[in-house]
């Protein structure tokens, strides 16, 4: 289902945006390369400070690669869901008006439902669905609240299985913008890590990288799966077809 968002959204007219919280991250100091002079190589302090902690909210196009993300030191409902509705119905401006024909069917919504073990209860009245929202399978993303906002704004959550949140694309954008801000630095408060993430997120929108879901590298692993054959019924595989014998204990 999250994979058809990403392959497929698009050419529904859907806009597919994740959303993912990012951290904690520390302020102390961070492994990594950085720019040194030479002879001055980098030095730890010789005592552990603990200067706090932030996290970023992140919510990422991967059709076009732009991020939005906000900085917190705490992360309940009362900070993360303002801050969701906000971002989206800044997003749902930006998109263009909808034409005359625009779907309004419950079947465009229940597409997305397919096959769920517990699907959403849709309300009787629906807007004509705009948005996909990929999110982590978390507790305070399914409160009744959020999840009402969302379907009356078309917006339509998906929700990545338990185990599965590499589903959600933002965590890749995360660990890219978590390098570029922390390696090798060593940031003195949270309102420093905030800082950081702020502004490696707009040196990116500047020339934004889109992301797609599987790629070359994907469809050569497929290709590859199908050159491997199976090895009786069992969980291994062998790269060239075994050869069955018949006839034996048959009288031939």
């Amino acid at each position: 289902m999250i994979e058809d968002a990403y392959t497929l959204g698009a050419s529904l007219g859907l806009a597919v945006w994740c959303e993912d919280e990012a951290g904690p991250f520390q302020a102390v100091p961070h492994p990594g390369l950085s720019w040194r002079p030479e002879g001055d190589p980098a030095r730890q302090p010789h005592e552990y400070v603990r200067g706090g902690t932030a996290k970023v909210l992140t919510l990422f196009r991967p059709a076009d690669g732009h991020v939005r993300v906000e900085g917190t030191t705490t992360c309940p409902n009362t900070v993360l869901h303002p801050w969701l509705k906000r971002e989206l119905a800044a997003v749902l401006a930006e998109l263009p008006a909808l034409p005359p024909t625009a779907d309004t069917s419950r079947a465009a919504w229940e597409r997305w439902q397919t096959g769920l073990t517990m699907p959403i209860t849709l309300p009787a009245e629906l807007p004509p669905l705009r948005v996909l929202l990929v999110l982590d399978n978390l507790a305070g993303h399914k409160t009744p609240g959020l999840v009402l906002w969302l379907l009356a704004h078309g917006v339509m959550p998906l929700f990545t299985p338990l185990g599965g949140s590499w589903l959600n694309m933002a965590e890749s954008i995360q660990r890219v913008l978590r390098r570029r801000a922390l390696d090798g630095q060593h940031p003195a408060s949270p309102d420093e890590i905030i800082a950081r993430f702020g502004s490696v997120a707009r040196h990116r929108n500047a020339a934004p990288t889109p992301l797609v879901w599987g790629g070359k590298r994907a469809a050569r692993r497929k290709r590859q799966r199908e050159r491997w054959h199976a090895a009786g019924g069992s969980g291994a595989w062998t790269r060239q077809p075994i050869r069955r014998r018949y006839g034996h204990g048959r009288g031939k």
